[in-house]
């Protein structure tokens, strides 16, 4: 399992055509846009679990990370 931290307008690229764009985010959601070839299946974790709850009941849990206040947060140095 891979954990990163990106910043906004930040993407991570999966094999050579799948391109995964952070675009920002508030309290509790995020906000993705992922570009991939119309073969790719791309389906929310919600309906694979309604499905099949077995996945639900079999998968790790994971949980949010507690937001740092923005006092203790290091300042980004722009380029």
């Amino acid at each position: 399992m891979l954990r990163l931290s990106v910043s906004t307008e930040e993407y991570l690229m999966l094999g050579d055509n799948i391109k995964i764009v952070f675009l920002g985010g508030s309290n509790h959601h995020l906000r993705l846009m992922i570009d991939a070839p119309k073969d790719v299946n791309i389906v929310r974790s919600t309906v694979l679990e309604k499905n099949n709850p077995e996945l639900k009941e079999n998968s790790p849990s994971y949980y949010a990370e507690p937001s740092v206040p923005e006092r203790y947060r290091k300042k980004r140095q722009k380029k």
